[in-house]
């Protein structure tokens, strides 16, 4: 497998001791996280993973099963597993970065706006009309109404994030083992679709320690709360093999 492929590294830091590779949420790509890896450069090896389906990837066919599209990645981050490895997923990402977890050594996991695997959701977006699916990833605060509206993107657009929508919406949790794994869960006060008492939930997946760090905002929280994600994120890389430290700063687009 070609490791280019699922991984892209916009500021490459190769002299770093640890990785952090950041997963993208349903209909996302791997561009959403540019402010953040750029954010995170001084103290890690950043990757951001490409889901095929979009962008350079959009000829490809979209992975409609989580536990598939975590032996993937698994596969493509393995020539890497020499160093310490730290995840961030949001949304699906979260989901998909525990299953990660399940399949490989990971230093520290970050889940955010997500709840624990053991509280499932039952969506049923993925079964919604293309109209209906806009809808409600826009409500998110994700997307931009302008971008939901160009027909050109659109067509673009919803076959990953049907797909995307179904791997969420179906994934359900078999009981395993804990893992030994710390997380750290980042969460929106307002998130619709996760509670706050969800996301202290993901304590019950490790026997290493939780965190549960709130925020105020929604689902996509994190583009309000740019800075202090990054200043996050670092804190968690730095408790993992300390770095030394240089000044960077990133924020997100708006979007997906």
């Amino acid at each position: 497998m070609s490791t280019e492929l699922w991984l892209r590294q916009f500021f490459p830091t190769p002299e770093a001791s640890v990785r952090a590779v950041l997963l993208p949420h349903a209909g996302g790509s791997a561009t959403f996280y540019l402010p953040l890896a750029r954010a995170l450069a001084p103290v890690a090896d950043v990757y951001a993973v490409q889901y095929p389906g979009r962008q350079d990837r959009r000829d490809e066919e979209p992975v409609r099963e989580l536990g598939i599209l975590a032996g993937l990645v698994a596969e493509a981050l393995e020539p890497g597993m020499h160093r310490p490895l730290v995840l961030f997923g949001h949304s699906m990402g979260a989901t998909l970065a525990f299953e990660l977890a399940q399949r490989l050594p990971v230093a520290h996991l970050i889940v955010s706006g997500r709840r624990a695997p053991s509280q499932p959701r039952a969506g049923q977006d993925h079964l919604a009309s293309d109209d209906e699916l806009l809808a409600a990833v826009t409500a998110m605060g994700g997307t931009s109404p302008e971008v939901m509206e160009d027909e050109e993107l659109r067509a673009l657009i919803l076959p990953s994030l049907r797909a995307d929508y179904y791997a969420a919406e179906t994934y359900r949790w078999e009981s395993a083992p804990p893992l030994d794994t710390p997380i750290t869960v980042c969460i929106g006060d307002e998130d619709p679709r996760t509670t706050v008492e969800q996301a202290h939930a993901w304590a019950g997946h490790t026997t290493a320690p939780t965190k549960v760090e709130v925020f105020s905002g929604g689902h996509f929280y994190l583009i309000d709360h740019q800075d202090r994600v990054a200043e996050l994120v670092t804190r968690e890389i730095r408790g993992v093999v300390p770095e030394p430290t240089r000044t960077g700063h990133g924020r997100f687009p708006p979007g997906a």
